[in-house]
């Protein structure tokens, strides 16, 4: 995977995971990998889950991340319901995997959240 900007903002990095996971009929989940200068050097999906439920764990997060030496990371996942308002367990997980990412010393820059036609970015929303 190879991108020639940067990624800056979360509609920049909406627009590279919405193809992934838009018209996805189970949740997915995807760790898209940053470099130094924030460019996208890897896309990697760590769950693929039911209609309503996925399984994340902190290992396959950075397991990929560090394969890929990068210095940050932007989660995403996709809600089939087509309402991407972040679940309690949404925010959970993203707190807890942006622990064990500081322990790393890889930065959870976003989690963006798919709905139909329509993202949520939880940075922007103040929950990271």
């Amino acid at each position: 995977m190879e991108y020639l900007s940067s990624v800056c903002t979360p509609e920049e990095a909406a627009d590279i995971l919405k193809p992934m996971l838009e018209d996805c009929d189970r949740e997915k989940f995807i760790v898209l990998m940053l470099d130094t200068k924030n460019h996208a050097i890897a896309a990697n999906t760590v769950s693929v889950g039911t209609v309503n439920s996925l399984l994340v764990h902190p290992r396959e997060i950075y397991k990929a991340a560090l394969l890929c030496n990068a210095s940050a990371v932007i989660l995403a996942h996709n809600h089939p319901s087509g309402d991407p308002t972040p679940s309690p367990e949404d925010i959970e997980i993203t707190n807890r995997l942006n622990k064990a990412g500081e322990i790393l010393g890889i930065e959870i820059l976003d989690h963006i959240i798919i709905g139909d036609r329509t993202w949520i970015s939880l940075k922007e929303k103040g929950l990271i």
